[in-house]
């Protein structure tokens, strides 16, 4: 037990050591804990002698006054350290979350496919917000409850060694009764993060898709599913308070016991004549010093549980291997041929989606990619995107692997537009400007430029605020005509060197597709250009056709070539053409 508890509170070590600690805040606000220990060590024996000597007559004013500034330099001290202490804490904890942000966003895409938004999410927010929790406001208290208690037994042992003793035989009482309760806390913990992470993906993706949920009347499906980890988090929550009620009482019981003994002991040795009654109330004040950070004790242990919990899924994602070539060569692959070569690729062993597919783009041509749903079409955009490494085979531009470029040199030459006209929550300007590093500078003339390029300028200026009007969380308040045509502006505005269109206008209506085909015209003089299209009308005028079924190419050439000689891609044609 003692092994797996040291193994747990290691990683949570290192990885706030891992966080550059601000350490001259710590010094201080540790000097400042020992100071404010050693002036509060020093009350219960003023008081001693105040109540010793007490008399109207005999009140000494130096004495009181004295009282008076030690209370005073205690409440400053101590206020002024514990706020450099939780300053330490909060520093760690925005550490920490700009460690985990910066690994998430650049994690690589597969991460993603397994990992729900939701619960990453949620491992930045809850997880580090449980680590806070603890360093920011337990762990303060811990430090200087922990000073505290030993300057208090060092003073309480020459005071009167026989009766420190008998208030120490509460300590391993204690102890034998809290290593259990906190073990089962860490379980409890553990199970109420991952529910908590669950939870909080499940209702992101229902209010990410709100209006799939009213348009298919899933409101009572998602109330199930909503109802059932409401539930689990509520069956967590009564396993976390059984262990707080358990711990609460006992402390309170030992505490009480301790107290009732030494007054009881205490006022017969004042009755002997052994003790003085300052002494005696010298010795309960030293003990009320002891049990409040005694029972703050009993919830640091507990919070160190749950953020140990807390800490194992953070370190995992930490651990996660970034997406590879965050550096490489930064080359201009203007008038550069592209070279697939026997590529292939699997999401897992057992089912491959991409076998040996080669083919070349020259400069400037458009190669379309046909074929049925599932083969491998979209696999190929984002082998193309760097979003996945081939299983084997390699893409080259020009002599040189695309692995051998930065991904932001690679990704910053190619234009993407997709199907779903992916937008953020912000303005038009901020959309169009999206990753750019030099976007605050950009001149609305160029916005208005590229805009106009794409048949987007003329419904932008309809609008009041124009181009800082708001499109609203993933483009809503837009149709989807004009956020593809503001997607088509993006792509201008980059100047890519690629071009990629995945189905760029498989959900548009007839006059907002007329209108986006032009500008993607437009769009693609000059550049080479991959498309992936399901209605062949789009297509027909490539200058090369690949058809790949099953994750194989069955056939390549023009839209003339594919009709005289494949079967399926002719069948194609005549269910849409005709």
């Amino acid at each position: 037990m003692k092994k797996t508890n040291q193994d747990g509170i290691k990683p949570f070590i290192n990885l706030i050591l891992s966080t550059n600690i601000p350490k001259l805040a710590l010094t201080f606000g540790s000097i400042g804990s020992i100071l404010t220990m050693l002036v509060g060590l020093s009350i219960p024996l003023l008081t001693r002698e105040l109540v010793d000597g007490f008399s109207v007559e005999a009140l000494s004013t130096t004495l009181v006054v004295n009282i008076v500034i030690v209370f005073i330099l205690q409440a400053v001290v101590d206020g002024v350290s514990t706020y450099l202490l939780a300053a330490v804490g909060q520093k760690i904890v925005a550490r920490l979350r700009e460690m985990m942000w910066f690994k998430l966003i650049r994690l690589p895409v597969g991460y993603f496919d397994k990992q729900a938004s939701g619960e990453s999410v949620s491992r930045v927010v809850n997880d580090t917000g449980i680590v806070k929790n603890l360093i920011s406001q337990h762990f303060p208290q811990f430090i200087t409850g922990l000073i505290t208690i030993f300057g208090a037994i060092v003073i309480l042992l020459i005071m009167d060694w026989r009766m420190t003793l008998l208030m120490l035989i509460a300590v391993p009482v204690t102890f034998i009764i809290m290593i259990p309760l906190g073990t089962r806390m860490s379980k409890i913990s553990k199970g109420l993060q991952d529910e908590t992470a669950n939870f909080t993906g499940n209702i992101q993706q229902t209010l990410s898709e709100i209006r799939l949920m009213k348009s298919s009347t899933a409101e009572n499906v998602e109330e199930k599913k909503g109802m059932t980890g409401i539930v689990n988090l509520y069956k967590y929550g009564l396993k976390e308070a059984r262990i707080f009620a358990l711990i609460g009482p006992f402390m309170y019981t030992v505490v009480m016991f301790v107290i009732v003994v030494i007054i009881g002991y205490g006022g017969i040795r004042v009755a002997e004549g052994s003790m003085s009654t300052g002494s005696l109330v010298a010795f309960l004040l030293y003990l009320f010093q002891i049990i409040y950070p005694i029972t703050s004790f009993a919830m640091f242990f507990t919070e160190l549980q749950k953020a140990k919990g807390a800490t194992e899924r953070i370190i995992r994602i930490l651990e996660i291997p970034e997406e590879s070539g965050q550096t490489g060569i930064d080359k201009d692959i203007s008038n550069e041929e592209i070279c697939v070569s026997n590529v292939s690729f699997a999401y897992d062993e057992a089912h491959p989606v991409l076998k040996n597919v080669s083919f070349t783009a020259k400069p400037g041509e458009m190669i379309a990619f046909a074929g049925p749903s599932g083969g491998g079409k979209t696999t190929l955009f984002s082998l193309l995107e760097r979003y996945y490494e081939p299983t084997s085979g390699e893409i080259r531009i020009g002599n040189t692997p695309i692995q051998d470029f930065s991904l932001r040199s690679w990704r910053g030459q190619i234009g993407y537009v997709s199907q779903e006209s992916a937008m953020m929550a912000g303005t038009i300007r901020e959309n169009l400007t999206y990753g750019l590093p030099n976007a605050p500078t950009i001149p609305d003339e160029k916005l208005w430029e590229v805009t106009k390029m794409a048949f987007a300028d003329e419904f932008i200026r309809s609008f009041d605020q124009g181009l800082d009007t708001e499109v609203g969380e993933r483009g809503v308040k837009l149709s989807g005509g004009q956020r593809q045509r503001i997607n088509i502006a993006r792509a201008f505005l980059r100047d890519p060197k690629i071009l990629m269109m995945d189905e760029a206008t498989a959900s548009l209506d007839s006059q907002s597709e007329g209108i986006v085909q032009k500008a993607l015209t437009r769009l693609m003089e000059g550049r080479t250009t991959f498309v992936i299209a399901h209605r062949l009308s789009t297509i027909v005028d490539a200058d090369k056709i690949i058809f790949i079924d099953n994750g194989e190419i069955t056939g390549s050439g023009t839209h003339k070539e594919l009709i005289a000689s494949h079967a399926l891609y002719q069948e194609f044609a005549e269910q849409q053409l005709t």
